[in-house]
């Protein structure tokens, strides 16, 4: 009987240690993948020193969460062949802010059992290190790019926080993290806090939780352009 098992990916370079050890071996013992990258997929099933050449192994890209069609196909094809399936996000767990959800969708309807590995997730980590609430949260993808809608976009995440007493987490790409950075110190209230998480797990990891004040205060206000989470705290005011 086929099983969908949601394999978890470092999140940094040079990070495989995250990664628990059975988290690895079920990886390497599997020949099907639906992934979100191939290339990246391939470099990291590879690091694991797996069963079989990777030559020989199946990487389907699932683009998007619309575009399902093939990846469908060869999951329908792995079921009549009793195949199990590794489904793997470009970096962290797949399934959570990566179109990997589709895929265990299908399972679900499919009645293929659906097994989530532990391993490294940005969002969860983030949160850990924020000193906001953990308690109730919300994440919101990607918040628009142009400055005037980020930042009418934060003000909004601001009041719903304020409102629901709740954390609000958001991703931004490495180039735009200054940007984000920049227009948070300005839209938003000095007593809120303002959470960054970059490069977690690896080796210029940062995570720093202030006030917008106590940010607009301090000194150098720079971020590298790394993979990032953003946190917006203003509940409980």
């Amino acid at each position: 009987m086929t099983t969908l098992y949601l394999i978890p990916c470092p999140i940094a370079e040079n990070a495989l240690h995250t990664v628990p050890p059975y988290a690895q071996e079920i990886a390497r013992g599997l020949d099907i993948f639906i992934v979100e990258r191939a290339k990246t997929a391939r470099h990291f099933i590879k690091s694991l020193g797996p069963s079989r050449p990777i030559q020989e192994m199946v990487f389907v890209e699932l683009v998007d969460n619309e575009d399902v069609a093939e990846a469908e196909a060869v999951f329908q094809e792995s079921i009549k062949a009793g195949k199990n399936i590794g489904l793997l996000s470009e970096a962290g767990c797949p399934g959570v802010a990566d179109p990997g959800a589709a895929i265990v969708a299908l399972a679900h309807r499919e009645g293929v059992k659906v097994v989530p590995l532990v391993g490294p997730s940005s969002l969860l980590l983030a949160l850990m290190a924020s000193g906001m609430n953990g308690q109730r949260f919300s994440f919101h993808g990607y918040l628009p790019p142009k400055r005037p809608e980020l930042a009418k976009e934060l003000r909004r995440l601001e009041n719903l926080s304020r409102q629901q007493d709740q954390t609000q987490i958001f991703i931004e790409t490495p180039y735009r993290s200054q940007m984000v950075l920049e227009v948070a110190l300005e839209s938003l209230q000095p007593t809120t806090l303002f959470g960054v998480a970059q490069d977690l797990t690896g080796e210029a990891e940062l995570t720093r939780t202030l006030t917008v004040r106590d940010w607009n205060k301090s000194g150098k206000k720079m971020l590298e352009k790394l993979p990032g989470v953003f946190l917006v705290y203003a509940g409980n005011k």
